[in-house]
């Protein structure tokens, strides 16, 4: 893991994180646990992009299973949330 103590950014600046963001995301710690993570911008946008890219192929998948019958329709919001209710727990 790329990491380093807040106190050290505190001392040094973000200067202290720019060499490592070279070697990829740069974990700070704080109270010795990962606290906060720093990315690059390019690397940022690539987050971005995969994200918007994984709920386009969410919707994708959910209008194929409409095609194919397994939607299920409602008559009103309320309908929808019990049905969200009892939905089994991950």
């Amino acid at each position: 893991m790329n990491a380093i103590p807040a106190q050290e950014i505190k001392r040094r600046g973000i200067t202290a994180v720019d060499a490592l963001l070279e070697n990829g995301d740069v974990h700070v710690i704080r109270n010795n646990r990962a606290q906060y993570v720093v990315v690059s911008e390019e690397r940022y946008q690539e987050l971005l992009l995969a994200e918007e890219h994984a709920a386009l192929e969410r919707v994708r998948a959910s209008l194929e299973e409409v095609k194919r019958g397994k939607g299920r329709r409602f008559k009103n919001a309320a309908e929808v949330l019990r049905a969200i209710d009892e939905l089994p727990a991950e």
